[in-house]
């Protein structure tokens, strides 16, 4: 036996059994729902389902679908060739231009991305597993790939495809429509199955996402709990999170921007320990960046320690790639100016707004209650507003009421938070800016 396939047999590990991962592998039922939580082994589960039917079953055709082709390479390419032995394999994988497995059998699995879910139509498929399908439009599931898992195959006119849909909740959305007509409706073909991350994990992982992750999102992710997406955005966020704080001469500035013409909204902060505290902010109705630093450098003049670190939209980069002035441009020559010296800690692309939305909430309350936020009301009423009564836009998972003035605020909070505490993200690239 070569290295190679040695090595692609010893990817067959033993994994750990739970009640529930057997009724999933064991079930003959056409349509299987699977919310689970976030490294519990769903994803792994379907991989060797597939890769087992694939080596059983002569002739047919598979598939390991993912939102996006990249995804779907990513998650399933390495790992399906390894599991169906592909390195004794006469044919060897095809990778573009769409990867296809070929088995010594004639059976195929591909690998597609539903970016472009028309990928998905025009093949007799046997089977397969789609992941991430709460990432993947409501309309590509509607439109393109329940006919086509539906459509007829002349020559097996008996025969119906199958299909896994897994992945993690996102909201109220058509992944919880769907897992509720699974549990609900009584149609034979459909069934729901779901475990809890902990259920898998060791205990040390788990109190570690806990104290990573908000309340709400660990829920979500390590319970696979479909959360509410109605109401505040922050809602963890209280009485516990207020203080009376103030900023200290020799402390290092914090100030973060969202690049909002009206009202232009920056927060004013400084970290102690890992803890954000939100001490000052400045709101100016109808003005422009070079006032918002006008009125920093004025207020203060007398602030011992003349370094600022600038975090925010990366919007505000707008023209400088071109030698044009931008907003921070604009900051910048300011502070230069009044003396300070400056480090920019601005984003090359916005964060998701999930992203952002879930790393504020991780600092204002995790899901084993520790906080690392706080405001002062008193100096920083917009903030204290702003994180006590932002909602979602009507009909929205995720997206912000953006006529909440204080809205832009939180934002400007976010991009700090966000940049300097991601969930589950490496945080951007830092560039030093010197006198």
């Amino acid at each position: 036996m070569s290295l190679a396939l040695q090595r692609q047999f010893d990817r067959w590990y033993a994994l750990k059994d739970i009640p529930e991962q057997v009724r999933l592998i064991t079930e003959p039922v056409r349509f299987k729902v699977v919310p689970a939580g976030r490294r519990s082994g769903k994803t792994e589960r379907a991989k060797r389902y597939v890769a087992k039917q694939a080596m059983a079953n002569a002739n047919e055709k598979y598939f390991c679908a993912a939102p996006t082709q990249d995804q779907a390479k990513k998650i399933f390419w390495d790992d399906m060739k390894a599991l169906t032995l592909s390195a004794a394999h006469t044919t060897q994988p095809r990778v573009s231009p769409a990867p296809i497995i070929y088995m010594p059998n004639g059976t195929e699995i591909h690998i597609l991305g539903l970016d472009k879910p028309q990928r998905f139509e025009g093949i007799p498929w046997t089977g397969g597993v789609i992941d991430e399908i709460a990432d993947i439009k409501a309309e590509a599931v509607e439109a393109n790939i329940m006919p086509a898992l539906d459509t007829e195959n002349p020559t097996r006119p008996d025969y119906k495809a199958w299909c896994w849909f897994t992945g993690v909740p996102d909201g109220l959305n058509h992944y919880y429509e769907m897992a509720q007509y699974a549990q609900t409706s009584g149609d034979p073909e459909w069934a729901y199955y779901h475990w809890k991350s902990s259920e898998i994990l060791s205990a040390d992982r788990i109190e570690a996402a806990k104290r990573r992750m908000s309340a709400k999102q660990y829920k979500q992710e390590y319970e696979a709990s479909f959360e509410t997406a109605t109401g505040r955005i922050y809602e963890d966020y209280g009485p516990d999170n207020k203080t009376s704080e103030t900023i200290q001469p020799h402390e290092q500035l914090c100030w973060m921007h969202d690049q909002n013409f009206t009202p232009l909204s920056s927060a004013i902060g400084v970290v102690r320990e890992k803890s954000l505290y939100l001490l000052d902010e400045i709101v100016l109705t109808s003005a422009v960046s070079r006032q918002s630093a006008v009125e920093f450098v004025e207020r203060y003049k007398g602030h011992a320690n003349k370094r600022v670190r600038i975090y925010g939209d990366p919007a505000g980069r707008a023209g400088e790639k071109h030698g044009h002035a931008s907003d921070y441009n604009e900051i910048e020559d300011v502070l230069r100016g009044a003396g300070w010296s400056f480090e920019r800690r601005v984003a090359r692309a916005h964060p998701a707004i999930k992203d952002r939305q879930n790393a504020v909430r991780a600092k204002i309350c995790t899901a084993d209650g520790s906080r690392s936020l706080f405001v002062n009301p008193a100096n920083a009423p917009m903030c204290d507003k702003g994180l006590a009564t932002v909602q979602l836009k009507k009909g929205s998972s995720f997206q912000e009421d953006d006529t909440n003035e204080a809205q832009h605020i939180t934002t400007a909070i976010g991009y700090m938070v966000h940049y300097e505490w991601p969930i589950d993200r490496k945080a951007a690239t830092t560039t030093e800016f010197r006198l």
